[in-house]
């Protein structure tokens, strides 16, 4: 997955937690190392512990599959922190010309995206952000995003602020500094598709691309890819067997 300073390319892997994908994940929790098997100890909803089970699986199996070694040796270290430079930024695989990756996952859907250039990549329910919830959310976002989102009428609203938060969250990912910067101060807008901007677009973050990603109804999802150009990266999409892959590696 080669690239130069331009706009760059991801790709993007969909994994739909299914019964299917679930017992094949349980089944292949043995590749996960002992902090990931710590954490899915602790899950109490079945739901919860199957979707961090699908989400970390599938991930090894896509770094595997990347780096040419099996799942279970996959290790992960983290880059330095862009604020502090201590070693806890982004999550990185160790491994020679290892490409950079990102997860997320909500209820029901992760996804995963690789590139040769620091990314990251978010995905949420919709639900959230058409209930009580959203005003709140809202809030968070940055004065000139908050200025848009006030103009729009009611029956926007929601997908635009669902477009904006996951492009924030991507962004944030794929720098390392995560939400613990605060929000309000990271100005990402909508996105093209989204058709919600009106006015003057305040500039973008410098030094990232951002584009919408393709996931099933009632998600919103986006990749952030660090890029001279500014420019939205090319993202390839695809979903992922889970129990197809694993069967084909023999985990």
């Amino acid at each position: 997955m080669s690239g130069g300073a331009g706009a760059g390319r991801a790709r993007v892997w969909r994994v739909e937690v299914t019964a299917l994908s679930a017992a094949a994940a349980t089944e292949a929790r043995w590749v996960l190392d002992r902090e990931e098997t710590r954490r899915a100890a602790t899950f109490v909803r079945a739901a919860d512990r199957e979707l961090y089970l699908v989400a970390h699986v599938a991930l090894r199996v896509v770094l595997a599959q990347a780096l040419g070694r099996p799942a279970h040796r996959v290790e992960y270290g983290r880059a330095d922190c862009p604020g502090c430079g201590g070693p806890h930024g982004r999550p990185v695989a160790v491994a020679e010309r290892a490409p950079e990756f990102s997860l997320s996952h909500t209820d029901g859907l992760a996804l995963i995206a690789l590139a040769d250039r620091p990314v990251g990549v978010d995905v949420e329910r919709r639900a959230v952000f058409t209930g009580s919830d959203g005003p709140d959310i809202a809030a968070q976002l940055h004065p000139a995003e908050r200025a848009a989102l006030a103009r729009l009428p009611e029956p926007r609203w929601a997908d635009a602020l669902l477009a904006c938060w996951v492009r924030k969250e991507a962004h944030l990912k794929g720098t390392g500094i995560g939400l613990a910067d605060g929000l309000a101060g990271h100005h990402v807008g909508f996105g093209p598709e989204s058709g919600s901007w009106a006015g003057p677009t305040p500039a973008g973050p410098a030094g990232w691309g951002l584009a919408g990603v393709p996931v099933p109804a009632g998600y919103g999802a986006a990749v952030a890819l660090r890029s001279t150009a500014g420019t939205a990266p090319q993202v390839r999409t695809d979903d992922l067997d889970l129990a197809g892959a694993l069967a084909a590696a023999r985990c």
